[in-house]
């Protein structure tokens, strides 16, 4: 990506005047010559450059050293005289020489120097050296004896002498800041007339004001005139010289130490080009100034347009040549680049109005329903958040989902769990390190308050009526140690019922039970980073070393489905979909079963059903081996499964208002679901009523522990 080079120009321009003609003032020392050359210096002398160009103007006849008066105009430091030194050497005849060697001694101060010519391809050189060094400075009034000798010697040696006249003093005029007018009054004493002007300096030289401000203005002497600037710059200079060509100039940059010159002004001089790309994750901003400043530059969002702007920990800009470049960003219009300079900052954002993606919330079924949609392959991350104070808290866990690697735009969705009314979610990109995380809260206040707030009541009820009957289980399950061992769910995704219902499943056994639940839905970022195949196998693997349970939740569309493998397994209709978690999960799963053919049960498989949504005649006759529950009606069992006890529950299971919901559910359809969903999907911290409490004085595993080969299983299968 090009970058524009503030300031080119006027080295171009500054190049032409030093080759213009012998007069012209040099921007620092240099050297010519009519070879391709390199250039060594002692430390006294600032190392010179070398360029191979034919020198203007008449060529001297070898052997010849020449010295003249001119001007050196360094970065840093005023005009200063200077002596420039032009040779001329035939070198045939004094055998192999690699170089020539100017030495300068100053009289009165004894100042001594040395500069070495040397060519870069002495083979392809003929004998003739032509050079020209602008130039050696030197104090106004002194002498300077140059000698030239070869590299190596050869006994060759040319001495000249050179006096730089005393220059006269340079125009002396007054100043007066009037900052209500925006201009500055300039005062020339009796005498000679003035032609001054205002100018901003940069490396090399001063620059005059851009249109309509006056370039220069003519001043008798004995009288003032009152220049105009735009803004108020430390780099804002008066200059003023004689009427005569080429005339000492005095030139004084009062503004420099203001504090009101590094204030607003400042920024608002320079001009900020944005060359963001959000495809490819960088942000880019180059700056065009008038005064030669490098400011630092960090990342800070914004709360809104008009809001503040917070800084982002670690995460300068890089600079090259007023280019400030910070990769791995997400580009968004909120998220900036904050400048500072000195005890100044100035906040620029990127100049487009639309992000790369969008987001968008919504509330079903008591669950919290993203839509992400992106212009550029990301991985997004969810997380529900609580507020303390003025700030919203993300918490675990963290929900990711990843974009695939293609063209246009895609839409994601991630499925959350409601766990507090009026709580948010916050929302990031997660595959760049600086992102800025966009807060969203559902609106529950108008159309949806008061079927949630119906919703919670129904389950509070419930809630009183179990608490009631199991006071004493409860008690007694409060003391059995919570585990975290794993539980990995693995479904069919025939329909969004059926997913909604196995995520409130795995939300009530990690908040009730203390499972450490793996669910694809909640874990898509890795699904997506390493592969279907690969997480599963690491996740079954996980389950055997940590003695966890496989779970398979079916439904009519897992027959279906389990039929559509069962053939591409056999090669009837191809080899088996890669991506394809339900198919993956099938094979592991045949291939153990065939493994302990007379074994007896998997001991960490288990099947569940819901039982509106299919029955036990839909599981195949392959997967009868398996323990089968049927739910909500036997989640007592499969609660005593997890907690790895075959024993009977201490208390019953409360049936009647599970076997109610159940016949609103045939009457209702999807919304005797959506009840069913709720009663499952308790909050988080909600006493355990409904799960069994072990025997008195048992000292049971953790509750997510699979049983030790449990001998009462009750079959898939009828």
């Amino acid at each position: 990506m090009g970058r524009p080079a503030p300031g080119a120009p006027l080295l171009l321009l500054a190049a032409a005047l030093l080759l213009a003609g012998p007069r012209a003032g040099a921007p620092r020392p240099r050297v010519t010559a009519n070879f391709a050359c390199r250039v060594r210096a002692d430390g006294a002398l600032p190392r010179p450059r070398c360029h191979q160009k034919e020198q203007d103007g008449a060529a001297l006849s070898p052997p010849a050293l020449a010295l003249s008066t001119a001007r050196l105009c360094q970065a840093s430091h005023d005009c200063q005289p200077c002596v420039r030194v032009r040779l001329a050497l035939h070198t045939a005849g004094l055998g192999s020489v690699c170089g020539l060697q100017l030495d300068f001694l100053v009289l009165g101060s004894n100042r001594a120097s040395w500069l070495q010519v040397w060519r870069r391809h002495p083979e392809a050189a003929g004998s003739l050296w032509q050079v020209q060094f602008d130039c050696f400075p030197v104090e106004s009034g002194r002498r300077v004896l140059v000698s030239l000798g070869t590299v190596p010697d050869r006994g060759l040696s040319l001495n000249q002498s050179h006096l730089v006249p005393a220059e006269p003093a340079g125009p002396e005029f007054s100043y007066a800041w009037r900052p209500e007018a925006r201009a500055i009054e300039v005062l020339v004493p009796e005498g000679p007339d003035l032609t001054v002007r205002l100018c901003h300096q940069l490396a090399l030289e001063c620059e005059e004001l851009s249109t309509p401000f006056p370039r220069q203005a003519l001043v008798s002497g004995g009288h003032s005139v009152v220049l105009p600037y735009e803004f108020l710059l430390p780099c804002l200079c008066i200059e003023a010289s004689y009427l005569h060509r080429d005339s000492l100039r005095t030139k004084l940059c009062p503004f420099q130490a203001q504090p009101a010159a590094y204030g607003p002004e400042l920024w608002a001089s320079m001009q900020f080009h944005d060359y963001s790309a959000s495809s490819e994750a960088t942000m880019v901003m180059v700056l065009s100034a008038r005064c030669p400043l490098h400011p630092t530059a960090t990342l800070c969002w914004k709360e809104s347009d008009t809001g503040a702007c917070h800084s982002i920990p670690n995460s300068t800009a890089m600079e090259s040549n007023q280019a400030y470049t910070v990769e791995k960003v997400d580009v968004h219009p909120l998220l900036c680049f904050k400048f500072s300079y000195g005890n100044s900052s100035h906040v620029e954002c990127p100049h487009w109005p639309d992000a790369a993606w969008n987001v968008s919330l919504s509330v079903r079924f008591l669950q919290l329903l993203l839509h992400v949609t992106s212009t550029v392959p990301a991985s997004f991350s969810a997380a529900l958040c609580r507020w303390q104070g003025s700030r919203c808290e993300p918490e675990v866990p963290v929900y990711t989902v990843t974009s695939p690697e293609s063209s246009g735009p895609r839409e994601l969705t991630l499925l959350l769990p409601v766990q507090i009314l009026g709580g948010c979610v916050l929302v990031w990109r997660s595959d760049v390190q600086f992102a800025r995380k966009q807060l969203l809260c559902p609106d529950v206040a108008r159309k949806r308050f008061g079927l949630l707030t119906l919703g919670l009541a129904l389950a509070l009820g419930l809630l009183g009526t179990v608490l009631l009957l199991n006071y004493r289980s409860l008690r007694k399950l409060a003391t059995v140690p919570r585990g975290r061992r794993p539980v990995l769910l693995v479904y069919s995704p025939d329909s969004e019922e059926h997913k909604i219902l196995v995520c409130a499943l795995a939300d009530m056994l990690r908040s009730v039970l203390g499972c450490d639940v793996r669910l694809d839905l909640w874990e898509a970022g890795s699904v997506g980073r390493l592969g279907v195949m690969p997480w599963l196998h690491v996740q079954r693997e996980l389950v055997a070393r940590e003695q966890g349970i496989v779970l398979l939740l079916w439904s009519r569309g897992s027959t279906r489905l389990y039929r559509l493998w069962r053939g591409a397994a056999a090669g009837s209709s191809g080899s088996p979909d890669p991506h394809d978690l339900f198919g993956a999960a099938m094979s592991c799963l045949q291939s153990e079963l065939q493994a302990a053919a007379g074994a007896g049960p998997l001991g960490d498989w288990a099947l569940a059903y819901f039982g509106e949504l299919c029955s036990r005649r839909d599981v195949p006759p392959a997967l009868c081996p398996l323990p089968c529950y049927r739910l909500p009606r036997e989640l007592a069992g499969l609660a005593r499964l997890l907690q790895g006890s075959t024993r009977p529950p201490a208390c019953p299971w409360p049936r009647p208002p599970l076997h109610k919901l159940l016949a609103s559910e045939k009457r209702k359809g999807l919304q005797g679901r959506v009840e069913l969903c709720r009663l499952l999907q308790q909050p988080k911290g909600a006493p355990l009523a409904r799960l069994p409490a072990p025997p008195v004085g048992s000292v049971g595993p953790s509750p997510c522990a699979p049983p030790a080969r449990p001998t009462l299983q009750r079959p898939c299968c009828p």
